[in-house]
């Protein structure tokens, strides 16, 4: 199972080995979606996360590498022009700010609590203040125990205020990061029940990816409700999608070969979801087409497929709430 970045900086700090942090704090210009986005340099180079790609991630991959030895965090104010924007296919320029900060062995038992947070799915708030020489990093939890440097109880209440925000709050030198995780829904497929699917999955907290090979099909202005739109073939995109076992994959391309593939793929990735659109004889041959090529039987066997509640749905409004209250039902149970 594939590690989340808190359980790797941990790794890293276990082996005698330092790296540097980078979240991006404000982005001036542009959609709020990159705001809280984390990448982890490594003292060996090596890069886990992604606060957006291109250029911006080239400046601040740098300036980590150059600034890992001092042990002193930094906000980087970074000005993206329009024709860096265009060579990198972003969306809108503006100034964007990143918060670089190294990863100090004395916080080795917070990262290792952070990252079981993660991946029990438990809910806190991760605390840094900075502020000259101030640095300080501290864990609350739900039930207000503590990881990393000690506040007061009034803080506490003051930061779990936050427990539930979907976004990252900075004030006068505090970071507030809400470790609640909206599970990642990968939508394959960007048609007009994905549409629906998008708008109704957002606002139930997932964090929705759309799919898709055709860019006039896959793009924001018909899916304004999603996190990500990819475009990319169906099979492709799995070499940069992540399965740590706590994402859902709605299959509802164009056509049974395209679904046929994606289902492949997803059956050998750990998943908490895999759901397939089609009537029971179509889905019915797959399923045992899935077996025949030796793909796990039990796998096979929990494919939710014909996909969504049984609310006899009939238009691509219908049939996305069916899906989506499906998605609900095994987040819940």
């Amino acid at each position: 199972m594939n590690m989340n970045m808190y359980e790797i900086v941990e790794d890293y700090l276990k082996n005698g080995k330092i790296g540097a942090i980078a979240t991006v704090i404000s982005r001036n210009g542009s959609a709020p979606r990159d705001v809280g986005a984390k990448m982890f340099v490594g003292e060996d180079g090596k890069i886990y996360g992604t606060i957006g790609g291109g250029n911006l991630e080239h400046i601040v991959y740098k300036q980590a590498m150059s600034t890992l030895g001092t042990g002193k965090p930094e906000m980087i104010h970074i000005r993206m022009d329009s024709e860096e924007v265009a060579s990198d296919g972003m969306i809108c320029g503006g100034d964007v700010d990143v918060f670089l900060e190294p990863v100090h062995e004395k916080n080795l038992k917070l990262y290792s609590r952070l990252g079981e947070l993660k991946r029990m799915g438990l809910n806190g708030v991760l605390v840094t203040q900075f502020n000259g020489e101030k640095y300080l990093k501290t864990a609350v939890e739900e039930n207000a125990e503590i990881s990393g440097d000690d506040i007061s109880e009034e803080d506490k209440k003051a930061f779990l205020k936050h427990i539930h925000d979907t976004d990252l709050h900075f004030k006068e030198g505090t970071i507030i990061e809400s470790l609640h995780i909206a599970p990642p829904l990968y939508v394959f497929g960007a048609g007009h029940v994905s549409q629906f699917i998008s708008k109704v999955a957002k606002m139930v907290g997932f964090y929705v990816v759309i799919i898709d090979d055709r860019e006039e099909f896959a793009n924001e202005e018909r899916f304004p409700d999603a996190d990500e739109v990819l475009v990319e073939s169906f099979y492709d995109v799995f070499n940069h999608l992540n399965f740590t076992g706590s994402e859902y994959v709605v299959i509802v391309t164009r056509g049974h070969q395209f679904d046929r593939d994606v289902l492949i793929e997803s059956l050998k990735k750990d998943t908490k979801y895999v759901g397939m659109i089609g009537s029971r004889r179509k889905v019915k041959m797959v399923l045992e087409h899935m077996k025949e090529i030796g793909l796990d039987p039990e796998a096979v066997d929990n494919v939710y497929s014909p996909i969504g509640l049984s609310i006899n749905a009939e238009t691509p409004q219908e049939i996305a709430v069916s899906i989506v209250g499906e998605l609900v039902k095994v987040r819940r149970s």
